[in-house]
């Protein structure tokens, strides 16, 4: 491959791991990061932990 086609492709993987760091959301009360996002009662945003069942806004 190209040289260019590399670098490149070397940029993408940094940010899709750059990303993936950034998004991740753990359970405070268990530290699990099997985390649903749903919409609360009022219209906002709420997070529930799949593994313990712990909800948080």
């Amino acid at each position: 491959m190209p040289a260019c086609i590399l670098e490149e492709v070397g940029h993408l993987l940094e940010a899709a791991s750059t990303r993936d760091t950034v998004t991740r959301l753990s359970c405070p009360s268990c530290g699990s990061v099997h985390v649903a996002q749903v919409l609360g009662d009022n219209g906002g945003i709420s997070y529930v932990c799949t593994a313990c069942g712990h909800s948080w806004s």
